[in-house]
Order: C-alpha cells, then sequence, then structure tokens
C-alpha cells in the first residue's frame, strides 16, 4: 500500500496523482504570488488585471489548469495531501479573483459609453439601443452604467473561472450588490422615488404634475440605456451559466423596475383629477407605450415577469383614466348652464371644447389605441350628417366616431343654447358663427385628418343653410315690419 507521505517524485504515484502533482508544482507559485492574505507584499498593494494583464491570463491558466487536475483525481480520498494542497491553493486564488472582480466592478460603476451602448445592444438584436441625440444632456448628468469592453472582458474571464471552479455564489454576491448599487443610485438621480398610494393621494397637482414630467424623459433613459444596459452587461459577464446570468439581472433590476413602472399606475389613480390634466396622462402612457416591445425584450426571463405585468398594468391603469376624463369632458359639454352671448357672438364653450379637441387630435393615434375597446356613446341616435361617409373603411374608424360624437354632442348643446334667443333670426346668427368657428378649428389642425374631407364639406353646407335662415327670417321680419 503506498505511504501518503512519501514525496511527489516517488514512482509508485498512480497517473493520476503525478499529474495533480506536477499541476501543483507549475501554478503553485503563481497562485501565491498574488495570495490576498499576504502581508505587506507585492500581491498586497496590487490589482493583477489592471496592472499585470499579461500575468492575469497567466493565473486563469493556472486555475483551470488546476481545476482539470483536480477534477480528475476525484478518486483520490478527501484527506489526500495531494487534494488538500490543490484545494488550498484553489481558495487562494477564488479569494484573490473575488478581490479582482470586486475592484473591477467598484472601479468602472460611474463609467458611461453611448457608443458602447449601442453596439453591444446592435448585437443583441433582440433590443433597441438609447438615442443619444435624445436623451444625450440627461444622460451626461446620470451614473454611468456600462463599462469599457476591456473591464468587461476581464470580468466575463473572472466569472467563468470561478463558476466552472465551483466558486459561482462568491462571484454572484459581489455583482450583485454592487451593480444593485448602482441601479438604485442611478434611479434615484433620475428622479424615481417609492411612494405609496396614499402619499400619492395627498400630493397637490402641481407637486404630482412635476414628477410625471420629470418621469416622461426619465422612463426612457430607465429602460434604454439603465436596465437595457444592466441586461447586456450581465447576459456578457455571465454568459457560462444562463441560469446564473436569469438570476443575477432579477436580483439586480426587479425591485427598482417594478418601482418606476409602479408609480406610473399609482399616478393613473390619482383622484384629483381633471379635463386639462388628461394630455399629461397622454404623454405618459405613450412613453410607456412606445417603450412595451423593449421591455418586453429586456425583462423577458421567466423572473422577471412582474415587471411587464407592473408595466402592462400601468398602460392598463393610465387608459382606464383617459376614458374617464373623455366622459368627463363630454357631461361637462352636456352639463353647461351658461346662456348664449348677446349678438348671436361665439359661445365660450364652443371655443374651450374646440380648443380641447385640436390638442386631444394630436395625440389620435393613441386615443384610437385607448378607445378601441370602449363601447361608442349611446344617450341620442348620431346624425348621419355629422359623421365620415358611411363608405369610409379607414383603420381609424373607431376614432373618428368618438371625435365626431364629441362634436355632436358641443353642436347638440348650442342647438339648444340657440333656443334661448327671443329673436329667431338671431338664434340662425349664433348658429352659423359657431359652427363656422368649428369647421375653422377642424380645417386648421390635425382634426381634419381624424373627421375627414366629407364630414368638412356637410357641416360647411350646414353654415351656410343658417346663414340663409337668418338672412331670409331677418329681411322677412324687416318687411313684416314696414308693412305695419
Amino acid at each position: 500500500m503506498r505511504n501518503r507521505s512519501s514525496s511527489p517524485s516517488q514512482p509508485h504515484y498512480t497517473f493520476c496523482e503525478t499529474l495533480l502533482a506536477d499541476t501543483i508544482a507549475t501554478v503553485e507559485s503563481v497562485i501565491r504570488k498574488w495570495d490576498v492574505q499576504a502581508s505587506l507584499t507585492f500581491a498586497g498593494i496590487s490589482n493583477l488585471f489592471r496592472d499585470s494583464p499579461v500575468e492575469a491570463k497567466q493565473f486563469l491558466g493556472c486555475v483551470d489548469g488546476l481545476q482539470r487536475a483536480m477534477l480528475s483525481s476525484v478518486r483520490l480520498c478527501s484527506d489526500s495531501e495531494l487534494l488538500v494542497r490543490a484545494q488550498t491553493l484553489m481558495q487562494i486564488a477564488m479569494k484573490r479573483l473575488q478581490k479582482e472582480f470586486y475592484t473591477i466592478l467598484s472601479g468602472n460603476r460611474y463609467f458611461l459609453d453611448l457608443e458602447t451602448v449601442s453596439a453591444r445592444s446592435s448585437r443583441a438584436s433582440s433590443r433597441s439601443s438609447v438615442s443619444d441625440s435624445e436623451d444625450g444632456e440627461v444622460l451626461d448628468t446620470v451614473a454611468g452604467i456600462l463599462m469599457p469592453d476591456p473591464a468587461v472582458a476581464d470580468l466575463k474571464a473572472i466569472a467563468t473561472c470561478m463558476i466552472g471552479a465551483g466558486y459561482g455564489k462568491e462571484c454572484v454576491k459581489v455583482y450583485n450588490i454592487i451593480r444593485k448599487s448602482v441601479i438604485d443610485e442611478t434611479l434615484y438621480h433620475l428622479g424615481i422615488e417609492r411612494f405609496s398610494y396614499s402619499q400619492i393621494q395627498k400630493m397637490d397637482w402641481e407637486v404630482l404634475e412635476r414628477k410625471i414630467l420629470n418621469l416622461q424623459s426619465s422612463i426612457r433613459i430607465a429602460v434604454r440605456t439603465l436596465f437595457l444596459g444592466e441586461r447586456i452587461l450581465c447576459d456578457e459577464v455571465f454568459s457560462a451559466s444562463g441560469n446564473i446570468r436569469e438570476s443575477c439581472f432579477a436580483e439586480i433590476s426587479k425591485d427598482g423596475a417594478i418601482n418606476l413602472f409602479g408609480f406610473l399606475e399609482l399616478a393613473a389613480k390619482y383622484k384629483k383629477t381633471s379635463i386639462e390634466k388628461m394630455f399629461r396622462y397622454l404623454d405618459l402612457y405613450e412613453a410607456v407605450s412606445d417603450l412595451s416591445p423593449e421591455i418586453e425584450s429586456i425583462f423577458s426571463f421567466d423572473s422577471t415577469a412582474a415587471v411587464k405585468s407592473q408595466a402592462a398594468a400601468s398602460v392598463s391603469k393610465l387608459g382606464d383614466a383617459i376614458r374617464a376624463m373623455l366622459s368627463e369632458f363630454e357631461a361637462a359639454i352636456q352639463k353647461d348652464s351658461t346662456k348664449p352671448p348677446p349678438g348671436g357672438a361665439i359661445h365660450p364653450l364652443t371655443r374651450y371644447a374646440m380648443n380641447f379637441l385640436v390638442f386631444l387630435a394630436d395625440y389620435s393615434g393613441t386615443v384610437s389605441e385607448i378607445i378601441a375597446d370602449w363601447p361608442p356613446s349611446s344617450q341620442s341616435p348620431l346624425p348621419e350628417s355629422y359623421f365620415l361617409s358611411p363608405s369610409s373603411t379607414n383603420d381609424d374608424s373607431t376614432v373618428s366616431a368618438k371625435f365626431a360624437w364629441l362634436v355632436l354632442v358641443l353642436l347638440c348643446k348650442l342647438d339648444s343654447k340657440a333656443r334661448h334667443y327671443r329673436d329667431v333670426p338671431l338664434s340662425y346668427l349664433f348658429l352659423a358663427n359657431n359652427l363656422n368657428y368649428v369647421v375653422s378649428k377642424v380645417r386648421s389642425s390635425n382634426l381634419s385628418l381624424v373627421l375627414g374631407s366629407d364630414w368638412i364639406s356637410k357641416q360647411k353646407v350646414k353654415v351656410k343653410q343658417f346663414i340663409a335662415n337668418y338672412e331670409r327670417l331677418g329681411s322677412f321680419k324687416t318687411t313684416f315690419g314696414d308693412s305695419n
């Protein structure tokens, strides 16, 4: 039976033992040179990958060689002298690599390289790159996201080596702590805060509006640079393990992303809304909707499904809020009780409603999406003359019908107000002036695209009819008065 205390050079060692012994002899000096526990030594004051890239490559090669030799010696007893020595060297090597991994991550936490983001996102063709022209000014003021390629290559090499040696947990722990702090700090610099439902409800609208305006720009940076960058970085560093890649990205990004999109849902539930606030919500809705494909791609892991669910819930709640405001706008027109102005002039309600609809028409595509499944209003029949040609088959028929309905509600209200004039010709003048104002607003805005030329033509005919009635009845009244 072999004497375990004999030296490795003795000939009765097995092949595996000889291989392990030779490997130890080859790698020991390199590994021990970089022992992080050594005091007042070269290794204690230097960074291997930063200061000695050639030796760093050699160090990784030694660790890989040692790992292969240890795997080929699995039949050795656990208390084998050779195996104990190999395990000791491996632990020394892993502590060094863990320290190097931490140093590289810490030293590059605030490095922002937009060209690198764009290049990497192009390689990851399923995702979109950040626009440095749209968000560049803001990006200059926030914490960095990605690192230069050499640093990423070093991190990837270290992570692959540590995972292969069975020390993936140590590597992941360092990565998660540092990169999660980068995400949290960046979101903070972007003005993304944590709020509860009650806190949002207690805010004055002016305060909430400032936060909404900030979010409109910061959400694009958060998705297209921060979370996209972290996903790309995580994919590259932990390319050796799909499970680790997924768990790391979920750990560092999930909480921040859910909080970001959760704020949108809380804002959508704000109780102190009014019709004029609709456009802020439309802007938010558009911002999140535009980012939906990127959100789906970045958070494609099963473990980040909650982020996609929160983003979808926020879009849904914003849509609900906008539909509620549209209903409020319609109700406000119907409830208006102000009297018509003297002389048949344009009513303030006409100016208010049409200015609102002109602005709303700029969001016609978004409104079309929001009201796609919304049942049409049914308070009263919809006269054919107020709508598009029945032969129209364009894809925006739903939004066209909605806008036509809102204009119809206004015109019906004006018709009821016209009856307040005791002078019948004056009521026709009132209708002519107000309908002409409506038509001019439609023709000079995107409402013309929404309602169509047929609608405009029909309303112009009505204006002429109102004018003709005014002139006819006015002339009749004058004649009748002269005969008496």
